[in-house]
């Protein structure tokens, strides 16, 4: 494996880490994809480490049971700025 993609999945793993980030915004903010941010912590860095690997898995776990919770809040806040304003907000 090359040395920039263990980086990467090493910085990819802090980040999801330190800042209890998804998937979409560790994509984002990497400038990769979901699919990469999801092969980095589950196949490539088990590899170069375990410990972490599993600390970053935990982290998009807890996310990925809480995800259409943020999902239900979102489409109401969508909602709610309708009919306080009157006016539909472009996403």
């Amino acid at each position: 494996m090359k040395a920039y993609i263990e980086e990467r999945a090493v910085e990819v793993a802090n980040f999801i880490i330190q800042k209890n980030a998804t998937v979409r915004e560790t994509a984002k903010k990497f400038g990769i994809s979901k699919s990469t941010v999801h092969k980095d912590v589950t196949e490539r860095l088990t590899k170069i480490n375990p410990g972490l690997a599993n600390q970053a898995r935990a982290v998009l776990e807890i996310n990925k049971s809480e995800r259409h919770i943020r999902g239900g809040m979102a489409t109401k806040e969508k909602y709610m700025t309708v009919v306080n304003t009157g006016v539909k907000k472009k996403y």
